[in-house]
């Protein structure tokens, strides 16, 4: 007699094999016969977003590939002959509403056809009621969108199903699939019968099911959905924590892609003006013409709104020279920083690495780091060195707006650039691709005279470079070039599909970790218990020191008792554990590494050798971060109550101080009392306030911060191993009423602010200003160490120039309008990241949403365009403006808003046309 629970055992090793078998069988398996469910997304669910991925060009890149497939033997039968023409087939002339069968219907499923497939099927019953529900139906059966050419099918996977409903993104944890979304996999892997799955792009919401949060069973969702089918998976290479959770919850075979290539983001209209007048400022000021230059850049500073970022004088102010040039030199340094972020340009397909020119900016970047490890010294501080100068020294008066300070950074900037376009020009052709670089390098190399680099620099102030110190660092650099322009994500998934070893190799940002590229591999993150390294450390108690002295400078010259902070699971990934060592160098710890270099215990540090108080913080964790790093959670948990517990005076300890006065207040122990890293409950993710957003399913600011509280609240306990996350609202709602600050970390400049809406969903500002006894707004600031100088800035600061550099920027908008379709979904997302935050934090200013409106709606030619390329999106985006303006964010004339309402009209008029 066999036992129930060895019946099960059996079963689902039975079921292991079986995929196992699946993935031998595409070795057998003729291409011509092979069956292929390409997958693409749709977030948030709405006309004009479907084939949704970060960075990718999706339906340009599935042409691209299934031509490739065609060419190798696959059989594409019906392929149209153009990506555009590809959209219309799959998602009917762009619509792309859920709510009506506007998409390509590949399938129709009975509801009992659904049941006999779906032996899971009665379990979605308590969250969703009997088939087939509301979502990917029409009333009697369950829709399948899609379209099939050949052995291929391009299907629409289902959303999340509970976007639109404010109830359900309030609870706690998250509900099971829909019974559309379990519909889908059935029918690919049961009618279609697919040999393999691919999943297009950075993400779906397959992996993101709830159930456990590793080593799956078959009672959790994503192991249901995914079957036997082999899943491989097209993921953005610089997000390893995310392509994690997609390997371990639903045994994907990620195959990396590359972000598209990085672009300084220049200057434009009055910023353009602004720089000119520096210039002639620089070589009239000590003329008479001096003051009236200046007073020139102040009301033009002032047209350009950067009197919120510097302080600045009235034109008619009589300045002494010493003032004069402190003014232009911080105009000068806001200018600079604007001019010389970088920005990913349009979208990457699949298949299409960039040219040599192209990648310029990644390697001017790549040079700006030093690599001790290698003996590498970074180009600005060989050439800084040059002058007589230390970089840092250079940074610091170039920060402080020093005029001289600020000149040199630029020299420096532009030399860097120069040299290395040198380089880069004399290992291309004429077509601009690079040709065999270890030759050229060679043959470079071998001239000393002729080493192009040495010739540019020659015409400069910087023609004494150390010779020696370039070289190396070229060296490099000549590598790097042949890794950024390799093209390996078309062979990679070729081999994939034929059951093959696909290479493995890191995941995270190009610039810090070269390593990353090619592209067209494997993902994998790092060993969690390595983290945080010495040099991550170091970096943080930059970072942390900077923040104290900026919440000084803001506060009254006191040190903030709290910061509440969030750790993401890529970023420390990214760079080997730098926010968690933040956290550990606030409340005054430091890590110790054992023999293997695992990090698995913390040391106090002496207050005397810290020189300042331990400063109390509230750790929210992602979901991906609470999956990735559970060692490192309990690591900062025992951190924080083995301070509390520290004999020290109170005003000097203020974990310490808070843990006594709220273990008094609930009648709980000091360590109960110093909880403080919280997450999701396990197996849910995210606040839901991005959800709430993008939906415009909320109500007031109210709703949103509820959400926050309901489904972060659930804390880490490392006196309770093994018990997995529990809730404690009432301790964490306490710990957030104590915050001065809230903080976040910008690593990489390839994501930032409204990029994405993850940011201002883990954002609790205006809770946390809600929860204080004072009612007292906390600073709100974001570290970025996107580049060798690193800044802390105000949360305002930041979206000021995330809007000067994307939103708002030609050189962005027309790299995403040249993407047609899904670049203006692209400028879409960023105008609703925006709405997000101001509804969590409150720091953006009215000119931002009204130098938006002029760019993309008062200026008639782009209207035409936007509305012409992707009327739902462009629908969207007058949406969310007449939503800003609604909820208070935005005020502006009663013409605009007027025009807006028009439009709205117009643009349902025409989207009704395409229906008929």
């Amino acid at each position: 007699m066999v036992s129930g629970k060895a019946h099960a055992l059996h079963k689902r090793v039975e079921q292991l094999c079986t995929r196992a078998i699946r993935w031998a069988e595409l070795k057998r398996k003729t291409k011509a016969e092979k069956k292929l469910a390409i997958t693409v997304f749709s977030f948030p669910p709405d006309k004009g977003n479907v084939g949704t991925a970060a960075y990718l060009n999706v339906f340009a890149s599935i042409f691209s590939v299934l031509k490739d497939l065609q060419k190798d033997g696959y059989n594409v039968e019906g392929l149209p002959e153009t990506s555009e023409a590809l959209i219309e087939d799959v998602i009917h002339d762009k619509e792309a509403q859920f709510s009506s069968p506007n998409l390509n219907v590949a399938y129709k499923m009975g509801v009992r056809e659904y049941q006999k497939l779906t032996p899971y099927a009665t379990l979605l019953e308590e969250n969703w009621g009997k088939a087939p529900g509301n979502l990917n139906s029409d009333g009697e059966n369950l829709l399948v969108y899609g379209k099939q050419y050949g052995n291929v099918f391009i299907g629409v996977q289902p959303t999340f199903g509970y976007e639109g409903d404010p109830m359900r993104l309030l609870f706690s944890k998250s509900a099971s699939p829909h019974h559309g979304f379990a519909a889908y996999y059935s029918f690919v892997e049961k009618i279609f019968k697919a040999d393999a799955v691919l999943h297009f792009g950075t993400h779906g919401s397959l992996e993101f099911m709830p159930g456990k949060q590793v080593g799956m069973s078959d009672v959790c969702y994503p192991d249901s959905l995914i079957g036997n089918i082999p899943n491989v998976y097209y993921y953005a290479a610089n997000n390893p924590s995310e392509a994690t959770i997609a390997k371990r919850r639903s045994y994907a075979n990620t195959i990396s892609y590359l972000t598209p290539p990085a672009e300084n983001a220049g200057l434009y209209k009055g910023l353009k003006q602004l720089s000119e007048l520096i210039s002639s400022y620089q070589s009239l000021k000590d003329t008479g013409r001096g003051p009236q230059i200046v007073s020139s850049i102040i009301s033009t500073a002032k047209q350009c709104n950067l009197d919120k970022d510097v302080e600045l004088p009235d034109e008619s102010a009589e300045l002494s020279v010493k003032d004069r040039d402190l003014v232009v030199g911080k105009v000068y340094s806001k200018i600079m920083e604007i001019e010389s972020r970088l920005l990913p340009c349009g979208l990457h397909v699949i298949g299409e690495p960039p040219s040599a020119m192209e990648a310029v900016a990644t390697l001017v970047n790549i040079a700006a780091l030093d690599r001790p490890e290698d003996e590498i010294t970074s180009l600005p501080s060989i050439l800084a060195q040059t002058v007589g100068r230390d970089i840092e020294d250079v940074y610091r008066g170039s920060d402080k707006g020093i005029l001289k300070d600020v000149e040199l950074l630029r020299q420096i900037t532009e030399a860097s650039r120069g040299a290395i376009s040198a380089f880069v020009e004399r290992t291309t052709n004429k077509k601009g691709q690079v040709v065999d670089v270890a030759d050229k390098l060679s043959s470079i190399l071998g001239f000393g005279i002729n080493e192009p680099w040495v010739d540019y620099l020659s015409s400069t102030k910087f023609y004494r470079a150390d010779r020696d110190k370039l070289r190396r660092l070229f060296e490099f650099l000549g590598e790097c070039l042949k890794l950024v322009v390799a093209d390996n994500e078309l062979g990679s998934l070729k081999q994939a599909l034929e059951g093959k070893y696909v290479e493995p190799g890191p995941g995270g940002d190009p610039i810090r970790n070269p390593k990353v590229l090619p592209t067209g591999k494997n993902i994998h993150a790092l060993d969690p218990q390595s983290i945080p390294t010495a040099a991550a450390l170091q970096s943080a108690k930059i970072v942390v020191d900077r923040l104290v002295e900026r919440q000084k400078i803001d506060n009254g010259g006191n040190y903030p008792e709290t910061v509440a902070l969030v750790l993401w699971g890529t970023d420390n990934i990214k760079t080997y554990g730098e926010s968690l060592a933040q956290v550990l160098w606030m409340i005054g710890v430091r890590p110790v590494s054992d023999t293997f270099g695992r990090v698995n215990r913390v040391e106090p540090v002496s207050l005397e050798e810290l020189g300042r108080p331990r400063i109390d913080v509230v750790v929210n964790c992602s979901g991906v971060f609470r999956d990735l790093f559970i060692n490192q959670m309990n690591l900062l948990d025992r951190a924080v109550k083995m301070v509390a517990e520290l004999d020290e005076p109170v005003e000097m300890n203020f974990v310490r101080k808070h843990a006594l006065e709220q273990a008094e207040a609930l009648g709980i122990g000091v360590r109960e009392a110093a909880t403080r890293i919280f997450s999701n409950a396990s197996g849910s993710y995210s606040s839901n306030i991005n959800l709430a957003v993008e939906n415009s399913s909320w109500n007031d600011e109210k709703q949103l911060q509820d959400m926050y509280l309901s489904r972060k609240s659930f804390a880490f306990d490392c006196d309770a191993p093994g018990a997995g996350m529990s809730e404690k609202k009432k301790v964490f709602e306490m710990a957030l009423s104590t915050a001065d600050a809230t903080f976040q970390n910008l690593d990489s400049s390839e994501i930032s602010l409204t990029d994405v809406s993850h940011y201002f969903d883990s954002d609790p500002t205006n809770l946390v200003q809600n929860l204080r006894k004072d009612g007292k707004k906390p600073s709100a600031y974001i570290a970025d160490t996107t580049t060798a100088n690193a800044q802390v800035r105000t949360l305002a600061e930041t979206v000021r120039l995330d809007a000067r550099t994307k939103l708002l920027n030609p050189k962005w908008y027309e790299g995403m309008m040249s993407t047609g379709y899904e670049g203006v979904r692209e400028i879409e997302k960023r105008l609703t990241n925006t709405v997000g935050w101001s509804a969590t934090s409150g720091q953006v200013d009215n000119w931002v949403y009204e130098e938006a409106n002029t760019t993309f709606i008062q200026d008639e030619e782009m209207l035409n365009r936007l509305m012409n390329s992707n009327p739902n999106s462009f629908r969207k985006m007058v949406q969310t403006f007449l939503e800003a303006n609604g909820r208070g964010y935005w005020e502006t004339s009663v013409e605009n808003i007027e025009k807006l309402r028009q439009l709205y009209s117009e643009v349902e008029d025409k989207i009704e046309g395409i229906d008929r």
